[in-house]
């Protein structure tokens, strides 16, 4: 039998898997005239070939009141998908796990507390972005190119959000 002891998490040692995304001690620099302390490059983002890292902002229009009916989900199969709220307001999200295809019973909820973006792997099925307030707002981080990256899917019927 293989035991697996857990070192404590550290860039050197998580190197060969991925990026640690800190502020660690040690890895800032005094920025604006020392008002603030930034931390430089915490993560490589990347994209598949055809595609480049977009920045944007989403701002709610029409809001959404729970409970809600939904019926059709989507997912991005060529780049990883993330919002994070700019004005402290919960939002809820609905998931399932990365397929070819997706059924209502896969589906999962779950509700910010205002200050918790999320990022969405490449090919997460999730609702569309909904909104509770107007002029509530989003950096959203994404993959952007010349190749569609949204595919849809409907369910037979629909699935109910219930209130938080």
């Amino acid at each position: 039998m293989i035991t697996l002891t857990p070192l404590p998490l550290t860039r050197e040692r998580f190197a060969p898997y991925g990026d640690v995304i800190e502020a660690a001690a040690g890895r800032s620099a005094p920025m604006n005239t020392a008002r603030f302390e930034r931390f430089d490059d915490l993560c490589r983002v990347e994209t598949d070939a055809g595609g480049r890292v977009a920045i944007s902002i989403a701002r709610c229009r029409l809001t959404t009141a729970l409970p809600y009916r939904f019926d059709t989900v989507e997912r991005h199969p060529h780049g990883s998908q993330a919002f994070v709220p700019l004005n402290g307001s919960r939002f809820v999200v609905v998931v399932a796990p990365p397929s070819e295809s997706v059924e209502a019973n896969d589906l999962a909820a779950f509700v910010t507390n205002g200050r918790q973006g999320v990022n969405y792997h490449r090919g997460t099925w999730h609702l569309p972005l909904i909104g509770f307030e107007t002029g509530q707002a989003f950096l959203v981080v994404d993959r952007a190119g010349d190749t569609a990256n949204c595919d849809e899917h409907s369910f037979d019927e629909p699935v109910l959000l219930a209130a938080v």
